[in-house]
Protein backbone atom coordinates (compact mmCIF):
# COMPACT_ATOMS: atom_id res chain seq x y z
CA UNK A 1 0.00 0.00 0.00
CA UNK A 2 1.34 3.42 -0.98
CA UNK A 3 -0.11 5.72 1.64
CA UNK A 4 0.73 8.88 -0.27
CA UNK A 5 -1.27 7.73 -3.27
CA UNK A 6 -4.17 6.30 -1.27
CA UNK A 7 -3.76 2.87 -2.83
CA UNK A 8 -6.24 0.23 -1.84
CA UNK A 9 -6.27 -3.37 -2.99
CA UNK A 10 -9.45 -5.39 -3.44
CA UNK A 11 -9.54 -8.98 -4.67
CA UNK A 12 -12.74 -10.86 -5.57
CA UNK A 13 -12.02 -14.46 -6.49
CA UNK A 14 -9.50 -13.86 -9.22
CA UNK A 15 -10.11 -10.14 -9.05
CA UNK A 16 -8.43 -7.16 -7.49
CA UNK A 17 -9.45 -3.63 -6.69
CA UNK A 18 -7.13 -0.63 -6.40
CA UNK A 19 -8.21 2.83 -5.33
CA UNK A 20 -5.98 5.68 -6.33
CA UNK A 21 -5.99 9.36 -7.06
CA UNK A 22 -6.30 10.75 -10.62
CA UNK A 23 -2.73 9.79 -11.41
CA UNK A 24 -3.16 6.24 -10.26
CA UNK A 25 -5.80 3.55 -10.70
CA UNK A 26 -8.39 1.71 -8.64
CA UNK A 27 -10.06 -1.63 -8.96
CA UNK A 28 -13.29 -2.49 -7.24
CA UNK A 29 -16.57 -4.25 -7.18
CA UNK A 30 -19.72 -2.28 -6.91
CA UNK A 31 -23.38 -2.67 -6.26
CA UNK A 32 -26.57 -0.72 -6.05
CA UNK A 33 -30.35 -0.99 -5.72
CA UNK A 34 -32.03 0.26 -8.86
CA UNK A 35 -35.19 1.30 -7.05
CA UNK A 36 -33.52 2.96 -4.09
CA UNK A 37 -30.93 5.33 -5.53
CA UNK A 38 -31.02 8.02 -8.16
CA UNK A 39 -29.05 11.13 -8.98
CA UNK A 40 -30.72 14.41 -8.15
CA UNK A 41 -31.47 15.92 -11.60
CA UNK A 42 -30.92 19.44 -10.18
CA UNK A 43 -27.42 18.46 -9.14
CA UNK A 44 -26.82 16.23 -12.13
CA UNK A 45 -23.92 18.17 -13.60
CA UNK A 46 -22.17 14.96 -14.63
CA UNK A 47 -23.07 12.74 -17.57
CA UNK A 48 -22.25 9.04 -17.59
CA UNK A 49 -21.15 7.66 -20.97
CA UNK A 50 -21.29 3.88 -21.37
CA UNK A 51 -18.52 3.01 -23.81
CA UNK A 52 -18.53 -0.63 -25.00
CA UNK A 53 -15.36 -2.02 -26.49
CA UNK A 54 -15.63 -4.08 -29.67
CA UNK A 55 -17.04 -7.55 -29.12
CA UNK A 56 -19.29 -6.66 -26.18
CA UNK A 57 -22.80 -8.08 -26.84
CA UNK A 58 -25.40 -5.41 -27.57
CA UNK A 59 -27.95 -7.01 -25.25
CA UNK A 60 -25.48 -6.89 -22.34
CA UNK A 61 -24.72 -3.23 -22.91
CA UNK A 62 -28.36 -2.30 -23.43
CA UNK A 63 -29.40 -4.13 -20.27
CA UNK A 64 -26.82 -2.25 -18.23
CA UNK A 65 -27.86 1.04 -19.82
CA UNK A 66 -31.52 0.52 -18.91
CA UNK A 67 -30.70 -0.19 -15.27
CA UNK A 68 -28.21 2.64 -14.88
CA UNK A 69 -30.63 5.03 -16.56
CA UNK A 70 -32.90 4.68 -13.53
CA UNK A 71 -30.06 5.93 -11.33
CA UNK A 72 -28.32 8.38 -13.64
CA UNK A 73 -30.82 10.36 -15.75
CA UNK A 74 -27.87 11.94 -17.57
CA UNK A 75 -26.48 8.84 -19.26
CA UNK A 76 -25.59 8.02 -22.85
CA UNK A 77 -24.83 4.82 -24.71
CA UNK A 78 -21.92 5.21 -27.12
CA UNK A 79 -21.06 3.15 -30.18
CA UNK A 80 -18.52 0.33 -29.72
CA UNK A 81 -14.89 1.32 -30.04
CA UNK A 82 -11.69 -0.68 -30.70
CA UNK A 83 -9.24 -1.44 -27.93
CA UNK A 84 -6.17 0.80 -27.88
CA UNK A 85 -3.19 -1.18 -29.15
CA UNK A 86 -1.04 -0.38 -26.12
CA UNK A 87 -3.54 -2.05 -23.77
CA UNK A 88 -2.94 -5.58 -25.08
CA UNK A 89 -0.85 -7.82 -22.80
CA UNK A 90 0.28 -10.67 -25.02
CA UNK A 91 1.89 -12.91 -22.32
CA UNK A 92 -1.53 -13.43 -20.69
CA UNK A 93 -3.72 -12.71 -23.73
CA UNK A 94 -5.72 -10.00 -22.00
CA UNK A 95 -5.92 -6.23 -21.68
CA UNK A 96 -4.27 -3.96 -19.14
CA UNK A 97 -7.02 -2.08 -17.34
CA UNK A 98 -4.68 0.77 -16.45
CA UNK A 99 -4.16 1.52 -20.13
CA UNK A 100 -7.87 1.21 -20.85
CA UNK A 101 -8.96 3.74 -18.24
CA UNK A 102 -6.19 6.12 -19.26
CA UNK A 103 -7.46 5.90 -22.83
CA UNK A 104 -11.06 6.48 -21.71
CA UNK A 105 -10.01 9.37 -19.49
CA UNK A 106 -8.09 11.13 -22.24
CA UNK A 107 -11.10 10.93 -24.56
CA UNK A 108 -13.81 11.82 -22.04
CA UNK A 109 -15.70 15.05 -22.49
CA UNK A 110 -15.67 17.71 -19.81
CA UNK A 111 -18.12 16.93 -17.00
CA UNK A 112 -18.51 13.37 -18.31
CA UNK A 113 -17.50 10.05 -16.76
CA UNK A 114 -16.71 7.23 -19.18
CA UNK A 115 -17.72 3.73 -18.11
CA UNK A 116 -15.96 1.23 -20.36
CA UNK A 117 -17.35 -2.29 -20.66
CA UNK A 118 -15.92 -5.46 -22.14
CA UNK A 119 -16.29 -9.24 -22.01
CA UNK A 120 -12.54 -9.68 -22.40
CA UNK A 121 -10.28 -10.36 -19.45
CA UNK A 122 -8.52 -7.37 -17.89
CA UNK A 123 -5.71 -7.05 -15.38
CA UNK A 124 -3.57 -4.66 -13.38
CA UNK A 125 -0.59 -4.70 -11.03
CA UNK A 126 -1.13 -6.00 -7.49
CA UNK A 127 1.88 -5.32 -5.30
CA UNK A 128 4.66 -7.59 -6.49
CA UNK A 129 2.35 -9.29 -8.99
CA UNK A 130 2.81 -7.56 -12.32
CA UNK A 131 -0.36 -8.89 -13.93
CA UNK A 132 -3.42 -9.72 -11.84
CA UNK A 133 -6.83 -10.47 -13.32
CA UNK A 134 -9.60 -8.13 -12.20
CA UNK A 135 -13.27 -7.26 -12.77
CA UNK A 136 -12.96 -3.49 -12.75
CA UNK A 137 -10.64 -0.53 -12.49
CA UNK A 138 -11.22 3.19 -12.20
CA UNK A 139 -9.77 6.49 -11.10
CA UNK A 140 -10.75 7.70 -7.60
CA UNK A 141 -11.87 10.35 -8.02
CA UNK A 142 -11.80 10.66 -11.78
CA UNK A 143 -13.58 10.57 -15.08
CA UNK A 144 -13.13 6.99 -16.22
CA UNK A 145 -13.54 3.37 -15.15
CA UNK A 146 -13.65 -0.02 -16.86
CA UNK A 147 -15.63 -3.15 -16.04
CA UNK A 148 -15.33 -6.67 -17.43
CA UNK A 149 -17.84 -9.53 -17.39
CA UNK A 150 -15.08 -12.12 -17.88
CA UNK A 151 -14.85 -13.13 -14.21
CA UNK A 152 -18.49 -12.75 -13.23
CA UNK A 153 -20.92 -15.53 -12.42
CA UNK A 154 -22.58 -16.29 -15.74
CA UNK A 155 -25.74 -17.48 -13.97
CA UNK A 156 -26.20 -14.05 -12.39
CA UNK A 157 -24.37 -11.94 -14.93
CA UNK A 158 -26.73 -8.93 -15.32
CA UNK A 159 -26.95 -8.29 -11.57
CA UNK A 160 -23.24 -8.76 -10.94
CA UNK A 161 -22.29 -6.58 -13.91
CA UNK A 162 -24.60 -3.85 -12.63
CA UNK A 163 -23.09 -4.09 -9.16
CA UNK A 164 -19.55 -3.81 -10.48
CA UNK A 165 -20.57 -0.82 -12.58
CA UNK A 166 -22.30 1.09 -9.81
CA UNK A 167 -19.46 0.46 -7.40
CA UNK A 168 -16.86 1.69 -9.87
CA UNK A 169 -18.94 4.77 -10.60
CA UNK A 170 -19.06 5.40 -6.86
CA UNK A 171 -15.28 5.34 -6.80
CA UNK A 172 -15.04 7.85 -9.63
CA UNK A 173 -17.05 10.19 -7.41
CA UNK A 174 -14.43 9.75 -4.68
CA UNK A 175 -16.15 7.12 -2.53
CA UNK A 176 -13.76 4.73 -0.81
CA UNK A 177 -14.18 1.11 0.23
CA UNK A 178 -16.39 0.51 3.26
CA UNK A 179 -15.81 -1.90 6.18
CA UNK A 180 -19.56 -2.50 6.52
CA UNK A 181 -20.17 -6.01 5.16
CA UNK A 182 -23.65 -5.23 3.85
CA UNK A 183 -22.70 -1.94 2.21
CA UNK A 184 -22.56 -1.65 -1.55
CA UNK A 185 -19.04 -0.23 -1.25
CA UNK A 186 -17.49 -3.00 0.85
CA UNK A 187 -14.10 -4.45 0.05
CA UNK A 188 -14.75 -8.11 -0.80
CA UNK A 189 -11.26 -9.13 0.36
CA UNK A 190 -10.81 -11.98 -2.07
CA UNK A 191 -14.40 -13.17 -2.43
CA UNK A 192 -17.43 -12.34 -4.52
CA UNK A 193 -19.63 -10.72 -1.89
CA UNK A 194 -22.07 -8.82 -4.08
CA UNK A 195 -25.04 -10.96 -3.03
CA UNK A 196 -24.40 -9.95 0.57
CA UNK A 197 -24.44 -6.23 -0.20
CA UNK A 198 -27.91 -4.79 0.34
CA UNK A 199 -27.62 -1.05 0.95
CA UNK A 200 -25.36 1.94 1.42
CA UNK A 201 -24.23 2.32 5.00
CA UNK A 202 -25.03 5.70 6.65
CA UNK A 203 -21.51 7.02 6.03
CA UNK A 204 -21.44 6.12 2.34
CA UNK A 205 -25.00 7.34 1.92
CA UNK A 206 -24.12 10.73 3.41
CA UNK A 207 -21.09 10.99 1.14
CA UNK A 208 -23.10 10.30 -2.00
CA UNK A 209 -25.84 12.69 -0.95
CA UNK A 210 -23.17 15.37 -0.65
CA UNK A 211 -22.27 14.60 -4.27
CA UNK A 212 -25.83 15.16 -5.43
CA UNK A 213 -27.19 11.61 -5.23
CA UNK A 214 -30.70 11.10 -3.88
CA UNK A 215 -30.88 7.91 -1.82
CA UNK A 216 -34.27 6.82 -0.57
Amino acid sequence: MYRSSFLFLFITGFTLSMCLNQSFAKTAMATEKTNSVQVNPKAGSLTIDIVPFNGTPKEMVQGLFVRLKQIFPNITLQNPIPFPANAWYAPRTRYKADSLISFLSENAQRRHVSLGITTDDISTTNGDIADWGIMGLGFMPGNACIISSFRLNKGNLPDQLFKVAIHELGHTQGLDHCPNKSCFMRDAEGKNTTDQEIEFCPKCKAFLISKGWVIK
